[in-house]
């Protein structure tokens, strides 16, 4: 028999959105973690609210939001309101019920910008890796360090003069720039101050960015350390340093890295440090840093193996995470950002190596 196609809206709903989620949805193993480091987290949010005044968005909502658009690549904060109103699976993971209403975007926005002041990012990334320390899911002694690169929203015609005047009678400046000598030293962007013109390698277009670096330890693929810096042609080994300082106990350590650290006051230092560089070896123009001593043991080859996993962590970061251009401008919320994802990307590969340890 042929149903009726009819329209008649019920009521009320008896059915929870608990009940309408499949038991085996990948979101309840994301919230599962999710939760768990907000609870970890939740003494530290008390201390960002005055005990007065009108409710505020919950901030423990308002991060799960945030990871729903990581995990959907939700290209803006309106989407993301927007979707969040009508789709009853994104309701049921930020916590909010069928029929409460959703935020403004400026409102979300603003209780964001909270967030950031008290560098909750930072705390949500080590609540997620005490999360898989108690799983022991992580190395304490073999890692590996990589940088990428962020391309900034803002244009190669913003990049101008710092000692530029304002155009006579307002209006943009010209944006013809053939034949000029720039440089950061000289030029800065309007759109975002803290952008860098950079050059990725010889022969490749320069662009206005930041360097993203990530540490990766060994046994499970997670990202232990993120920290973005303003590009340039030591902030790949500057930034690796600071990571490798921050590395808990006094064991000694393994780092691999690319062709890239393959300079020899890095390796010197690295070893000043009691860290072992399992560093590719770079011997196209010079002789390489990295010798025998290095390369005749089997956890050399294993290292190299190993530290092609960081490319994973970076393609997610930049294709899913939304992070392949940049959509938010500063250094400082570009940092809060960047270690978003990279916690992100951590509760993604921890649901998975649950699953398989399961």
């Amino acid at each position: 028999m042929r149903g009726a196609d009819e329209r008649s809206g019920a009521m009320f709903s008896y059915v929870a959105l608990e009940e309408r989620v499949p038991a085996d949805h990948p979101l309840r193993a994301v919230r599962q973690i999710t939760d768990r480091a907000l609870l970890h987290l939740s003494p530290r949010f008390g201390t960002l609210y005055v005990k007065f005044g009108r409710p505020s968005i919950p901030p423990e909502q308002l991060l799960r939001a945030l990871l729903l658009q990581a995990l959907y690549t939700i290209r803006s904060e309106r989407q993301l309101m927007e979707q969040i109103d009508y789709n009853l699976l994104f309701r049921w993971f930020v916590g909010l019920g069928i029929d409460d209403s959703v935020w403004a975007p400026t409102t979300f926005t603003k209780n964001r910008d909270r967030l950031l002041d008290g560098d909750i990012a930072a705390a949500f990334f080590d609540a997620i890796l005490l999360h898989a320390e108690r799983d022991r899911l992580l190395s304490d002694d073999h890692f590996t360090v990589d940088g990428t690169l962020l391309e900034a929203w803002a244009s190669h015609k913003s990049f101008r003069p710092r000692d530029e005047d304002p155009p006579a009678g307002g209006g943009a400046p010209s944006g013809d720039f053939r034949g000029v000598r720039r440089s950061n030293t000289t030029h800065a962007s309007t759109t975002d101050p803290d952008a860098r013109l950079y050059k990725k390698a010889r022969g490749r277009a320069a662009q206005l960015g930041y360097l993203g670096h990530v540490l990766m330890e060994h046994r499970s693929g997670l990202i232990v350390q993120a920290q973005v810096t303003p590009a340039d042609g030591y902030g790949e080994r500057d930034a690796a340093l600071m990571m490798l300082e921050a590395v808990p106990g006094r064991q000694r350590i393994t780092i691999a890295a690319d062709k890239g650290y393959d300079i020899h006051d890095f390796v010197a230092e690295l070893r000043t440090m009691s860290i072992t560089p399992h560093i590719a070896q770079n011997t196209a123009h010079r002789r390489s840093a990295i010798d025998g001593r290095t390369t005749r043991h089997t956890g050399y080859a294993i290292s190299q193996h190993k530290r092609k996993l960081v490319e994973q962590a970076f393609g997610w970061m930049k294709t899913v995470g939304g992070l392949r251009k940049l959509r938010h401008r500063g250094g400082r919320l570009v940092h809060w950002i960047f270690t978003f994802a990279a916690a992100a990307y951590n509760i993604v590969r921890m649901r998975r190596l649950v699953d398989a340890v399961a």
